[in-house]
């Protein structure tokens, strides 16, 4: 019999960074071509805009701090990708370009890069954005088609605002709302692909919106409109399941869904903001690393029970 010793790891997977970001990419087309459907090719060019520019930036600042550049792992055109899926359509796209940068330099590189950043880059930028300018990300458009959908061309109104719509317009996407966030029927197309995949599992998204559910219910919200509304699911599905942001035990990770649906419910009925899920996720993020710590996963292998 042969003995074989070798380094670490001993457990081989075939998934690698560029897979698993190019798979989250690939989850995005759905959204991405509803978003190009209801609002034209501005939506387009913002996403171009987003992923060109945070590439760009990437690439930038590793050259100049003269670190490996790792632009082909696909994650800075993830961030840039999500960054434009969370903008009007009617922002202008000098705002897209800085949030993408802002999202690689200082939330993703100024921490370490890819792996170290403690909360989501894109997200994170837009609630810069959404601070620095908040006119321009308020500023939501009517779908270019609509199912009998009264109201302006142009309005700030949506579901979460006042907006009077059907279960069926928001689930198709014929509302106003940020690129990626109105199909829902495209977001759970994403979703379906990412749990085929393995790139992600059901526990986060369906949690997250479950929770939000009961405590909407509980204090008397329409369940259905503020799960349909807004950017719930597309923060369920493709932010609040970022490996690097969220808890590394399953029990850590029920937690940290549970907290974003609590929070979200929350800052929707009780804030100045209609929408709550940016700030949810932010939180439960700066959240993770304390759940990491009392919430303990099998243990180490060698070690006794105490």
């Amino acid at each position: 019999m042969g003995l074989h010793v070798s380094n670490a790891p001993f457990i081989y997977n075939r998934d690698t960074t560029r897979s698993l970001m190019a798979d989250v990419i690939l989850a995005l087309l759905p959204t991405t071509l509803a978003g190009v459907f209801f609002f034209g090719l501005g939506a387009l060019l913002h996403v171009l805009v987003g992923m060109v520019s945070a590439v760009l930036a990437e690439y930038a600042y590793q050259k100049l701090t003269h670190k490996p550049v790792r632009i082909g792992d696909c994650s800075a055109a993830l961030t840039g990708m999500l960054l434009a899926l969370n903008m009007p359509v009617s922002a202008p796209l000098w705002v897209t370009l800085i949030g993408s940068v802002m999202a690689i330099v200082l939330v993703k590189e100024l921490f370490g890069g890819i792996g170290d950043n403690f909360m989501n880059p894109a997200l994170t930028a837009r609630a810069i954005l959404m601070a620095s300018w908040p006119v321009a990300m308020t500023a939501y458009t009517q779908p270019m088609f609509s199912l009998s959908l009264q109201a302006d061309a142009v309005s700030s109104a949506t579901v979460l605002h006042g907006l009077s719509a059907t279960p069926l317009q928001m689930f198709l996407g014929f509302i106003p709302g940020t690129i990626g966030e109105v199909s829902k029927a495209a977001i759970l197309i994403g979703f379906l692909y990412l749990l085929l995949r393995g790139v992600i599992t059901w526990h986060i998204p369906v949690i997250y919106v479950g929770s939000y559910a009961l405590l909407a219910l509980a204090l008397g919200n329409n369940v259905l409109n503020g799960v349909l509304s807004g950017g719930l699911l597309f923060g369920a599905v493709f932010m609040a399941t970022d490996y690097v942001t969220n808890p590394m035990t399953r029990g850590g990770q029920i937690i940290f869904a549970m907290g974003c649906g609590v929070l979200t419910c929350l800052i929707r009925n009780f804030s100045a903001y209609p929408e709550g899920v940016t700030f949810a996720i932010l939180l439960m993020n700066i959240a993770t690393p304390l759940i990491d710590k009392y919430v303990k996963g099998a243990r180490v292998y060698g070690k006794g029970k105490k």
